[in-house]
């Protein structure tokens, strides 16, 4: 037997369940539009314009990520380099090559920055900019500003308060946002491509502190809603980490430029 066929019989489970598990990307149109961020640079209070952009209905689940690294082998667990991943990169699975029984249609989790911008830039997209993920994350099933809503808020922080050894859900298993993107909420943290300028300083509990938050190092940062206190804590999380670095519930989804009417302009308040 030549060793081409003996390489394909070795990869031909991991190929399989890839592509069992694996769908082809889908990306929901986010209008352009003007919002109120969570958080507040500097002295200014001003709307943060998002031009229009595509962001993907899910995240990137285990079997887009096992295909990836079938595709691309410089990021398979034990062969990407250590200045890109941290030790625990993609450790949940079997192998280097092969998902667990259920870990399909799941988010990938322990991935790194480096590792996520890499999936994204194969699939002619990028991560998501901070300003993109507030924007779309804002919206609930009907509305794409469902922030002044306590009881939205109580049902996202019920989320973050479930123990953080749970089985993580499918993709796309919860009903879509107003944009029609699934699991913004309730699923896993995400990656976004700025999220090393985003700073929080040791006391981020006074609201209007100048010192709370601090951008890029330079330009003060206030909470302009403490009370949206689920996305500050995604904040904090981000701002906490190092772009080779993964956490168990830490994945990501891709984002593309350009998209929807461009005469048409929303303002979240």
């Amino acid at each position: 037997m030549s060793q081409g066929w003996l390489l394909a019989l070795i990869l031909l489970p991991a190929t399989a369940l890839a592509l069992s598990g694996q769908q082809t990307a889908a990306y929901r149109s986010i209008d352009r539009g003007e919002y109120r961020s969570v958080i507040r640079i500097g002295d200014g209070d001003l709307p943060v314009p998002v031009a229009a952009f595509r962001m993907m209905a899910t995240p990137v689940s285990n079997a887009d990520f096992l295909a990836f690294v079938l595709a691309n082998p410089e990021w398979q667990r034990g062969r990407a380099p250590g200045v890109f991943v941290d030790g625990e990169y993609l450790s949940h699975w079997i192998g280097p090559r092969q998902l667990a029984e259920g870990q399909a249609r799941q988010p990938v989790t322990r991935v790194s920055w480096f590792a996520a911008n890499a999936y994204c830039a194969a699939q002619d997209a990028r991560l998501p900019s901070w300003s993109e993920w507030e924007y779309a994350a804002a919206a609930d099933e009907t509305r794409r500003d469902a922030r002044d809503d306590p009881a939205w808020r109580e049902r996202i922080l019920g989320w973050y308060s479930r123990p953080s050894g749970q089985a993580l859900p499918d993709v796309g298993k919860a009903e879509p946002n107003a944009w029609g993107v699934h699991d913004l909420h309730g699923a896993v943290w995400e990656w976004v491509d700025d999220f090393n300028a985003l700073y929080v300083a040791e006391d981020s509990r006074k609201q209007g502190d100048p010192d709370l938050l601090k951008f890029c190092g330079a330009g003060a940062i206030s909470m302009n809603d403490r009370e949206n206190y689920a996305v500050l804590m995604r904040i904090a999380m981000l701002s906490s980490m190092n772009a080779a670095g993964t956490t168990r519930n830490l994945g990501f989804r891709c984002a593309r430029d350009g998209a929807g009417d461009e005469s048409s302009k929303e303002t979240l308040k």
